[in-house]
């Protein structure tokens, strides 16, 4: 069975190219929210076996959203997903326990590589 993952990103066109790319690989994207605070339900609602964040969203960016999520399951899995130019930001969220980030724009290959790495 594939593993199960939950897609957060506030543009709809990146969750679509993340669902595109996880799908094609045999993951199963299981929901998708578009700001941190969605997130945070999603995931209690859910269970994924991973989450994608984006670290710049609207209501609750991806960092507190990461850090309420590990609060309530300390072992969480969640790959932040940044844009070029925020170093600081991403080692922010390594500190808050992200597993590992992806740059967008996203290359298929890195996306997939990063998730069966923390996933193993």
């Amino acid at each position: 069975m594939g593993k199960r993952i939950l897609i957060v990103d506030d543009a709809a066109f990146m969750r679509m190219m993340i669902k595109d790319i996880l799908t094609k690989n045999g993951f199963e994207v299981i929901g998708e929210a578009q700001d941190g605070a969605q997130a945070v339900e999603k995931y209690e609602e859910l269970s994924p076996d991973l989450v994608t964040m984006d670290i710049t969203m609207p209501e609750m960016d991806g960092i507190t959203a990461l850090k309420k999520i590990r609060e309530k399951d300390p072992a969480a899995k969640i790959i932040m997903c940044s844009a070029m130019g925020q170093q600081a930001m991403v080692i922010d969220a390594i500190q808050a326990g992200a597993k590992d980030f992806i740059v967008k724009p996203f290359q298929a290959d890195r996306v997939i590589e990063a998730i069966q790495k923390v996933l193993e």
